[in-house]
């Protein structure tokens, strides 16, 4: 064996080594954890690679498609739509999803952010279309819940999952915003007035409650005065009755000298003047004294 064939046999065990590398390599795919591969065969769908080390038929088999399957989010959007009581309000929506099925996704829709957006536009125009303005900002949950819904359901073709749909804003024009404005001052009219009437008729209230209340205990002390005065009138005649008609001149004549012991203990009292039946009358009553 000469040099050239040496030569020439060396380089083709290089070749063939060379040639067995580039196919290992080529039928060896080492897939990322984010994301998922689909093989072709000859143009036709032939396998969906998963994370980790897989194996191909080199220069038959291709990856055509690496589909990332991390979740994503859609730009946020706004659309237009009127409410059913005819306002129209600028609706700011966001959207989350994840691919699953890549085969399904890349060879049933083009554009998916563009066919989602689409989607999503169409399905909050309807259901804001069904609700007046209020129900709107009152029941932002349940909507979002409605198009989160209505959005899986439309996208289940596609392979995709709808992981969260967002209502961002509701915003009005500038028409609305004022008449809104002008509604709610009048309202805030309107409960000030209730409230300050409410405030004086609960003054009324209470200040018939007072009257009444004194109104009672005056007749309280009235019945109390006349109960103690019919009382006394009762003792008295109930003594006249035992005892006489004596027995009572005594008590009178005995309250008369009482008094006219007071009046003489009074300061700066030295002189006493009373009428002379004034002294006829104490005088009986001193008699009745003694004679007791």
């Amino acid at each position: 064996m000469n040099i050239e064939d040496l030569i020439g046999q060396n380089l083709f065990l290089i070749v063939l080594a060379i040639f067995i590398i580039i196919t290992v390599m080529a039928g060896v795919r080492i897939v990322p954890q984010s994301q998922k591969f689909v093989v072709e065969r000859f143009g036709r769908l032939r396998a969906v690679l998963g994370p980790g080390i897989n194996f191909i038929i080199p220069f038959l088999d291709r990856v055509a498609h690496k589909v990332s399957v991390l979740e994503r989010q859609l730009p946020t959007m706004s659309q237009d739509a009127i409410t059913s009581d005819n306002v129209l309000v600028q609706v700011d929506t966001s959207v989350f999803y994840r691919i699953l099925e890549p085969e399904r996704t890349v060879y049933r829709i083009r554009d998916v952010d563009g066919a989602i957006a689409t989607t999503v536009a169409g399905i909050v125009r309807a259901e804001i279309g069904k609700m007046e303005l209020d129900e709107v900002q009152s029941n932002r949950a349940q909507l979002i819940t409605q198009i989160k819904t209505l959005v899986e359901s439309a996208v289940d073709d596609w392979g995709i999952e709808v992981t969260r749909a967002e209502i961002l804003d509701v915003n009005l024009d500038q028409a609305t915003r004022d008449a809104m404005l002008q509604q709610l001052n009048a309202e805030r009219a309107r409960r000030a007035q209730v409230t300050e009437a409410e405030g004086k008729r609960r003054a009324v209230e209470l200040a018939a409650d007072a009257d009444l209340y004194a109104a009672q205990k005056t007749a309280e002390a009235r019945r109390v005065s006349a109960d103690a005065e019919a009382y006394a009138t009762g003792v008295v005649a109930k003594a006249i009755a035992e005892n006489g008609l004596e027995a009572a001149q005594y008590q009178v004549a005995l309250k008369q000298v009482e008094a006219l012991n007071k009046l003489g203990e009074s300061e700066g009292s030295s002189t006493i003047l009373v009428p002379a039946n004034a002294l006829e009358a104490f005088g009986d009553a001193f008699k009745m004294l003694k004679g007791r």
